[in-house]
């Protein structure tokens, strides 16, 4: 991770730590970049950016910020005005922009943003770009070459112009419709579309496809998104779908590239869950390409041990959608994702996409002719305690010989029966201490044996 963009990422509290003259440089930057890249090819047209945003109060100010250094720069941003992250990076892909950007913080509340970077290919920017960003914004770039005190600005007939392309966000709603196999007549289904870039989209896939349609959180104000809604608060929806005798409710986050689904009884299905529920469908159809499905290393226990139990494979990548599907990528598998709901398919769609997530989960329903409870049934999770421990240095923590012994002495206590995992927070001065077991008090008694020799060597705060 940069000084600035993370891995999902430039994210920060609007005009503290994410200004609107950051956007404005971002925007600046990547017109300029992408206008010599073409120059190089012999192409003197502009570069062609494309620009979404959820539904938070200052994702028009990055809007607006973006499109000014984009078009200073003598490039065309199209703007897509709020939509999902997936639909940004479907049609960047589809419609050959050059680059496209989502103005969002995702699942963050609403006094956060983020801004979220995309290739012509719509998938996450190459690292050596953002690294070229993060230059610029440093006033140290050397690109092409050379050294830049600072990048040129257009003039004349060279300044770029902003398009109005809501034709591109009506495509792909098009596009979800295309990949409903079924006819939904006859369901009840919720969606919560966490008061966010869902709120537009969602219900009209629904509604095409013949669903009766119960929508929540779909009134956004610029300050309620994800507020005690969607995916980080789905006990709402499990709620909504049992008062209301739904057959199934699918929870979004901000931006939707996100989905948490909840079963006929209430019951939270997880991305755990899905990958599950989908992985099996496809083995079973014979498309399990590689017979492998893609999680992370926090998924849950008992996901590996349904797998093994009806034969599928599995691979474990670090914690993050960007290494689910650089995995998916390299070694050619077709399903992969987070237990936070952020699930990839990799035929469909080259990032998480919510609502093809629903749409993937209602094929099965339709197709097996079960309820969501029936399907999600073999898999049962495994108990989970997980604590966080504050320490002077995370690395010194992890690496004393007394704790590596301990870790191990748990992992071959728990042999078959459960794991543990030991791991350094990304962004905090934390260690997680993570052990899933049969029973949540072999689960606590493992994770306090591993925090005591922590505390006891002197690591902890």
């Amino acid at each position: 991770m940069g000084k600035y963009f993370g891995t999902d990422g430039f994210r920060g509290t609007a005009n503290e730590n994410l200004t609107a003259d950051h956007a404005f440089k971002v925007g600046r930057f990547l017109g300029w970049y992408y206008n010599e890249i073409k120059k190089q090819k012999g192409d003197d047209s502009p570069a062609r950016i494309v620009i979404g945003k959820d539904t938070r109060l200052s994702s028009y100010m990055f809007e607006y910020s973006l499109v000014g250094g984009i078009t200073a720069s003598g490039a065309n941003a199209h703007l897509l005005h709020v939509t999902t992250t997936p639909s940004v990076a479907y049609v960047a892909r589809m419609d050959s922009f050059d680059c496209a950007i989502m103005i969002s913080a995702s699942h963050n509340p609403y006094y956060d943003n983020g801004l979220k970077l995309i290739n012509g290919d719509g998938e996450k920017m190459e690292d050596e770009v953002i690294n070229l960003v993060e230059a610029y914004l440093d006033g140290n770039l050397v690109a092409f070459g050379k050294k830049w005190e600072e990048i040129p600005f257009a003039t004349g007939d060279k300044i770029g112009k902003s398009v109005d392309y809501v034709a591109g966000r009506n495509r792909y709603i098009g596009y979800l419709i295309s990949l409903g196999m079924y006819s939904f007549r006859g369901k009840k289904i919720g969606l919560d579309c966490a008061n966010g870039a869902a709120w537009n989209i969602a219900k009209s896939v629904f509604d095409a496809l013949g669903a009766e349609t119960h929508v929540i959180n779909a009134e956004p104000d610029g300050t309620n998104i994800n507020k005690n809604a969607g995916s980080t608060h789905i006990e709402v929806l499990q709620k909504y779908v049992v008062e209301n005798g739904l057959d199934v409710g699918f929870a979004y986050d901000g931006d939707a590239d996100r989905c948490l689904c909840v079963d006929e009884k209430g019951n939270l299905i997880s991305g755990d869950h899905i990958l599950y529920i989908y992985g099996r469908y496809m083995k079973e159809k014979g498309d399990l390409v590689n017979n492998t499905v893609v999680a992370t290393v926090m998924s849950n226990f008992g996901l590996f041990k349904a797998f093994d139990e009806i034969g599928i494979d599995y691979a474990k990548t670090a914690v993050g959608d960007k290494y689910v599907y650089e995995y998916m990528k390299e070694h050619n598998c077709c399903i992969g994702g987070e237990q936070s709901g952020h699930i990839i398919f990799s035929k469909y769609a080259s990032t998480g996409d919510g609502i093809l997530t629903s749409l993937k989960i209602m094929q099965v329903i339709m197709s097996r002719k079960k309820k969501l409870s029936e399907l999600a049934a073999p898999f049962v999770v495994y108990p989970q305690v997980l604590e966080n421990v504050r320490v002077k240095d995370k690395t010194a923590a992890q690496n004393d010989p007394d704790v590596q012994a301990v870790v191990k002495s748990v992992a071959e206590e728990l042999g078959d029966t459960g794991r543990i995992l030991v791991r350094e927070s990304g962004t905090e001065p934390l260690v997680r201490v993570m052990v899933e077991a049969e029973s949540e008090e072999v689960c606590r008694k493992n994770v306090e044996k591993v925090i005591a020799v922590i505390k006891a060597n002197g690591h902890a705060l």
